[in-house]
């Protein structure tokens, strides 16, 4: 029978920054995380991809933060699929400390045969009974980004701690560096953000990334590229 799933979660010293509360990245590492633990407890997660040489690879990703849980606090992430196309799943989360909600988020995830380096069909899914819970994202799903305008760039260039199981660059890694170009005083102040994400093409071993941003008030925009000018993800993070 379908159902949401919760995973308790506790804020370790080293998931804090200097403001000793989690981090934006810590709080998008675990989400992320749920989404394969939960996935493998259903039965269609890496650990059954993986002999077949196929792997879930994240498309779009949404996530709103209103405030950041201090040090040593226990908090939940609660998920579900809530639906699921030919291409694309949708994935979501909601998380609380203590029953109050203080993040949400929505992904879309394709699956990807590595054989064909082409997308799987997903109506598989429908074999796992308890795999979709028809409930709607809690918040609006991240939409198609428009090309940045960038005002300043830095480099990165692809390394041994940037890549994962797939052999590409980590999606985590991104967020990283983008929040790497943001002034300190930004992330010193706990303040909602919303962050949307979508991810383009990937990033390998050895490659150059250009990390292109400009920024409107409160509204930062950043594109990440390859020489080649291939882009790899567009990004807004917006403070409110």
């Amino acid at each position: 029978m379908a159902a949401k799933t919760t995973y308790p979660h506790f804020v370790d010293p080293q998931d804090v920054d200097f403001t000793l509360r989690a981090s934006i990245s810590h709080l998008i590492a675990k989400t992320l995380n749920v989404a394969g633990v939960d996935a493998d407890s259903k039965g269609f997660g890496i650990r059954e991809l993986k002999p077949q040489n196929r792997s879930w690879v994240l498309s779009r990703m949404a996530i709103e933060i209103s405030h950041r849980p201090r040090e040593y606090t226990p908090y939940n992430i609660t998920t579900w699929v809530s639906d699921y196309g030919r291409a694309m799943s949708t994935r979501n989360f909601v998380l609380d400390c203590e029953g109050e909600v203080f993040g949400s988020a929505t992904t879309q995830w394709s699956m990807i045969d590595f054989n064909t380096r082409r997308a799987v069909d997903l109506r598989y899914i429908a074999e796992h009974n308890d795999a979709v819970w028809a409930e709607e994202p809690p918040i609006e799903r991240a939409g198609k980004l428009p090309a940045v305008d960038a005002e300043a760039t830095t480099e990165h260039r692809v390394a041994y701690s940037d890549i994962d199981f797939n052999r590409h660059m980590n999606s985590l890694r991104y967020f990283d560096l983008m929040l790497d170009c943001l002034p300190l005083e930004i992330l010193t102040e706990d303040r909602a953000v919303r962050i949307d994400i979508n991810f383009l093409n990937e990033t390998r071993y050895g490659q150059l990334l250009r990390i292109g941003y400009r920024n409107e008030g409160d509204r930062w925009e950043f594109e990440i590229a390859t020489e080649d000018g291939t882009i790899a993800c567009r990004t807004t993070f917006e403070w409110r």
